[in-house]
């Protein structure tokens, strides 16, 4: 019980309204006339986005997102049509707002989740706030009766009642409260009862569009072993459809939508690539395939209204984009593309009705805006810039290229060149490797990138074989390759644009966050003689130590297997234990709240390097997290890598 009242009282303050500052004026019809070749100063690099992640209200009449307030992102409530309705809802420094969504005209939900020791170590706690529309009134749904996990929402209601279902552990002292039940609540008012129990190792659940709980993952840490259970509503028993043992090279197809005719939606790696499938129940052989692409992976599926069948789905080439199989959706996204010229459109949110949409407008060289398209009237207009400086303008170009790492294989990496330099050959490059490694960069609008090419760098960011969205067979190239062939993969990307006279060898540095840091630390350290500084933030420094860190969450054994796989030595490709081999200077930096990556991944590297007498600069953000989350601290990072750029390869 001392457990479940600390989580209240961490989050308890998130529950108060706060009264922003007056809102903008209503956006002109035409943006600020700005010299288009002034250069961009550091600060506006550093400005959190004005919208994240919107969400149109059923009545297609407000609209709840993510803002920048202060230098810091809080969540906002206004109105499409009165300006002056603004509300917004903060949250404690230590607390993360990690989604929100709509249930109703006048209910939201809001995911909140904050780190706390637990017997000894740090778990991340999760829990859902249940908000009224006028941001006055809150509930908590069941935050004094949930374990570590309680922020699953399963599905919402479609006929404007205030009920979702929840998946949530209810407790942390038993194996019984640890896998977690699912509820049915009603956030107007916080009542809620269990509609299915949990079940050992069941740690994933699934709903259809009818609120009827369908399926559930479960899964073996111990064992490795991996089973679907599946019924077909509520008035049957589950039972176990499929099983997948260690050895098991191939995993669990899992059902994500549940259409009517008693059939489901799924994604598989069948034939190499994520591709969309059709799939029966209850044996989940895979039917026809919906949707693929030549070369990449499917990342997701978009229900329709009842979620009962796909409306679309996302995929990344060379850049994201949504594929409509909804006629509606499919013809409003044509028109709109045909209107915006080379800019890209993104439908990200719809009323009820589906009448009134919410579409974001940007390009890879520009930040761009969130538009109103009411279906009425056929036109879109404007409700907020991305960034309220740089609102239209357009900086340097992005493109995809493609080169052949040293042995034979095929690299994809995105290209920024500085727009201030248009036709110069042998510039300084930044090498930009991106986090994970399991994800991957695309021509899309990036502030970090942006910046470095405004200072007159050319900026490559690799996705080195591991990466993801290419397909089963490249993303294997990564195993037992984490600072090796993964890091030729950086390398050889030098080397192709040496060649094509784009950037002169003789003036690189790495620069990365998270994977990306890592892969800094390791070239200073392996391939010093290639580069005249490395940058890494929030950098992996030693893979056991975060493999210890990692075996205290959900599935830590399996998480530890994955790691294995990609770095057979840990201490063999982990730089805090080569610290003696470091041939050029290195900026470290770390924010100290980072609930990824922890701080003393920096730390020890600092110290270690101090020891060895190598040139490096430390500096620790006492407030910073894994994912820039304050404008403060994308300022001093900016800043600080200037400087340090400036000393040791000047643009």
């Amino acid at each position: 019980m001392r457990f479940v009242a600390a989580i209240g009282l961490v989050l308890a303050t998130v529950a108060s309204a706060q009264t922003p500052p007056p809102p903008p004026p209503p956006p002109a019809d035409k943006p600020a006339k700005v010299d288009p070749a002034a250069p961009v100063p550091i600060k506006v690099f550093a400005e959190l986005p004005s919208v994240e992640s919107p969400r149109l209200s059923p009545d297609g009449t407000r609209v709840v997102a993510k803002s920048a307030m202060g230098g810091k992102q809080v969540l906002v409530l206004s109105s499409l049509f009165d300006s002056a309705k603004r509300q917004a809802l903060g949250a404690p420094e230590d607390t993360d707002i990690n989604w929100w969504r709509w249930v109703n005209d006048d209910w939201l939900i809001v995911g909140l989740g904050t780190q706390q020791m637990l017997y000894g170590n740090e778990y991340y706690v999760t829990r859902v706030l249940a908000v009224k529309a006028d941001f006055k009134t809150t509930r908590r749904l069941d935050w004094d009766k949930s374990g570590l996990r309680a922020d699953d929402v399963l599905w919402v209601a479609h006929d404007g009642s205030p009920r979702i279902l929840l998946s949530r552990q209810t407790g942390i002292e038993s194996e019984t409260d640890f896998n977690p039940a699912v509820f049915e609540i009603d956030v107007s008012t916080g009542k809620s009862r269990r509609v299915a129990e949990g079940r050992p190792n069941v740690y994933s659940w699934y709903a259809d569009g009818q609120g009827q709980v369908r399926a559930a993952y479960q899964y073996n840490d111990q064992s490795r072993s991996s089973a679907l259970l599946y019924r077909a509503n509520n008035a049957e028993s589950f039972r176990v459809i499929a099983r997948r043992a260690r050895k098991d090279e191939d995993g669990l197809t899992i059902p994500i939508t549940f259409r009517a005719d008693g059939s489901a939606i799924a994604l598989d790696d069948e034939g190499g690539f994520t591709s969309v499938y059709q799939v029966s129940l209850p044996d989940l052989s895979l039917g026809k395939k919906l949707h693929s692409v030549d070369g990449y992976d499917v990342d997701g599926i978009i229900d329709n209204a009842d979620e009962n069948d796909v409306a679309g789905v996302t995929l990344t080439d060379k850049h994201g984009r949504t594929v409509w199989f909804d006629d509606k959706l499919k013809t409003l996204q044509g028109d709109i593309d045909k209107s915006i010229g080379d800019r890209r459109a993104k439908i990200v949110s719809w009323d009820r009705k589906r009448d009134k949409f919410l579409i974001e407008v940007a390009a890879p060289s520009q930040p761009g805006g969130l538009y109103y398209w009411d279906s009425a009237f056929s036109r879109m207009q404007r409700v907020a810039w991305n960034s309220n400086t740089l609102q239209s303008r357009r900086l340097s170009p992005v493109s995809t290229i493609r080169y052949i790492a040293r042995d034979g294989t095929p690299i994809e990496a995105v290209l920024t060149m500085p727009r201030h330099r248009s036709g110069q050959k042998n510039l300084p490059l930044i090498v930009l490797p991106h986090g994970g490694p399991s994800a991957r960069d695309s021509e899309s609008w990036d502030w970090w990138t942006q910046y470095l090419a405004e200072l007159g760098y050319v900026v490559i960011q690799p996705n080195y074989r591991g990466s993801s969205g290419y397909g089963v067979a490249f993303a294997k190239k990564g195993a037992g390759e984490w600072g090796l062939k993964m890091q030729d993969d950086l390398n050889d990307a030098v080397t192709h644009l040496a060649k094509e006279g784009v950037a002169d060898p003789t003036r690189v540095c790495m620069v990365g966050a998270s994977y990306g840091g890592y892969a800094a630390m390791r070239a200073a350290q392996r391939d010093g003689k290639l580069y005249r500084c490395a940058i890494s933030y929030a950098g992996v420094s030693d893979l056991a130590a975060l493999r210890r860190y990692d075996s205290q969450f959900l599935n830590g054994r399996t998480i530890g297997d994955w790691l294995r796989t990609q770095a057979p030595d840990f201490q063999l490709i982990s730089p805090r234990f080569h610290a003696a081999d470091f041939s050029t200077p290195i900026l470290l930096m770390h924010g100290k709240v980072d609930k990824r990556v922890p701080v003393a991944q920096s730390r020890t590297l600092a110290a270690e390097l101090k020891r060895a007498g190598k040139p490096h600069r430390y500096v620790e953000q006492p407030l910073g997290d894994h994912f820039f989350s304050r404008s403060e601290d994308r300022l001093q990072f900016l800043q600080e890598m200037t400087a340090f750029l400036k000393a040791h390869n000047p643009a």
